[in-house]
């Protein structure tokens, strides 16, 4: 669990395989790099830069402050929404076939597809707009591969996907087109008004400490969103410009060496309860004991087989002439 609090569960029905660089590209000429992501530091109000380290460096699931399950879901429930939701701009800084473009695709898509693969189509559409509202806002990365993958190296990530091992599961084919498709749309300028300028959001059943801190926008599927507070998070502030220059990273494989297929635990032997006749050997008949077969064998005299049996018996026996014997390969 991240920043952006852990996606409601796509890794119970999504199949494992480790990938050789914990990374599956659904176009495998894509490049990818050793170094980590440099981006320019973002220029952050003094009065920000606090709760800009809180929502960095804190994990929802594994700070001591934070709540979850039905408590998180109460507390959830008691903050208010902010009010009104001032829309984003479309982002058409990659509205045109490029490299660029083609791996900011890839990464928004992979954004898109762990986080909210499960999610209806407009809170896929929501993570999207997060993503590329990150972009143009001064406190994040000016790529989309830069936002996504930022604190990729570190052990809290600001998406949870990047570090939790969910890049070594495989995506579904068909879950993975859908929010592909959703992830153009996104880079073509397509803008998700229900979230506004939302560059914040975490799963329902989390509550992390700095969700009072920021202004609760809106709740679409099981993610909460918000955006920064006061003039920082309103449409005026989002002032960034897209560098370009667009590198995913290359994990180490023993990074995520751990994650393998979960065994099915199964009780031991010795464990399960005896349901067997204390005279059983085994399931085989033993005549010394005293068992008889209680299922009868077919009968002769009715149905398709009697009459089967009937015909069979009424048959000629057949001949063979000497001629035959040869041909039949049976010797005279």
């Amino acid at each position: 669990m991240s920043v952006l609090a852990r996606s409601v569960g796509i890794a119970a029905p999504v199949a494992l395989a480790i990938a050789t660089a914990a990374l599956w590209h659904h176009e495998q000429s894509r490049p990818t790099m050793q170094a980590k992501i440099v981006e320019a530091a973002p220029a952050i109000p003094r009065q920000y830069l606090a709760l800009v380290q809180m929502t960095e460096q804190a994990d929802p699931a594994a700070e001591g402050g934070a709540l979850e399950g039905e408590k998180a879901r109460e507390e959830n429930q008691r903050l208010g929404f902010s009010g009104s939701i001032a829309s984003a701009k479309p982002f058409q800084a990659l509205a045109t076939a490029s490299e660029d473009h083609d791996r900011a695709l890839q990464c928004l898509t992979q954004a898109v597809y762990y986080e909210a693969a499960r999610e209806p189509e407009s809170g896929q559409r929501a993570v999207a707009q997060v993503v590329l509202n990150r972009v143009r806002h001064p406190a994040f990365a000016k790529t989309v591969c830069g936002v996504v993958y930022q604190r990729f190296d570190a052990s809290v990530c600001q998406f949870s996907f990047v570090c939790d091992g969910s890049l070594a599961r495989r995506p579904l084919p068909d879950l993975w087109s859908r929010t592909k498709r959703i992830a153009a749309d996104a880079l073509a300028g397509r803008v998700e008004k229900e979230v506004g300028t939302a560059t914040h959001y975490h799963a329902d059943y989390v509550f992390p400490r700095w969700a009072p801190h920021l202004a609760k926008l809106a709740q679409v599927g099981a993610h909460i969103f918000y955006r920064w507070p006061g003039g920082w998070g309103l449409p005026g502030a989002f002032t960034g410009r897209y560098a370009g220059g667009e590198r995913i990273p290359a994990f180490d494989p023993a990074r995520f060496a751990t994650v393998a297929e979960p065994a099915i635990d199964y009780p031991p032997v010795a464990a399960l309860p005896e349901r067997r006749a204390s005279n059983d050997v085994g399931g085989r008949m033993d005549p010394t004991k005293g068992w008889k077969l209680s299922i009868p064998d077919p009968s002769a005299s009715s149905g398709a087989l009697g009459d089967m049996l009937a015909r069979q018996q009424k048959a000629a026996p057949v001949t063979l002439a000497a001629d035959d014997h040869h041909i039949q390969g049976v010797q005279p």
